[in-house]
């Protein structure tokens, strides 16, 4: 395995490496960023199509291990924002018919008349809900007028 480049500058309070973006993409490196603002100054340089610098400069004074442990420490979110990222990926087209779904049951049927696979859609019907969990909360809850009189 061949490890990672990495200059240490404890008179500046700083760690620099450099991360492979094949490895790690954009989106994980910016995410990982993100949660280090509050302990440290981040400055990102490189080419994103090959390779980027990360460059973390710690707000108080840490010592040479301590700067190293802030690396591992953004190592491991950057793996954590990694894994986020391909779950995401993966999970897409899921997402995205639960919420056509969610969106298209709210809607009147004559209004899905014309919209390609979204009228198959049309053909589900609450009326069919066996646990009463499609049944709009007006007409769930409603009270009968001689009560609200009172």
């Amino acid at each position: 395995m061949k490890m990672p480049k990495i200059q240490i500058n404890e008179r500046e309070n700083q760690i620099t490496f450099w991360l492979n973006t094949k490895t790690y993409p954009l989106e994980a490196i910016y995410s990982a960023a993100y949660v280090f603002l509050d302990r440290a100054y981040i400055f990102l340089d490189g080419d994103p199509e090959k390779e980027i610098i990360v460059s973390l400069k710690a707000k108080k004074p840490l010592t040479q291990k301590e700067l190293e442990n802030l690396k591992g420490e953004f190592h491991n979110e950057l793996l954590n924002y990694l894994i986020r990222t391909k779950i995401t990926k993966r999970n897409k087209k899921i997402r995205e018919f639960i919420i056509a779904t969610a969106l298209t049951s709210a809607l009147p049927k004559e209004s899905l008349i014309g919209i390609p696979k979204i009228e198959n859609l049309s053909e589900l019907s609450f009326e069919e809900d066996p646990l009463g969990i499609a049944i709009p909360w007006e007409k769930k809850y409603k009270k009968s007028k001689s009560k609200q009189d009172v």
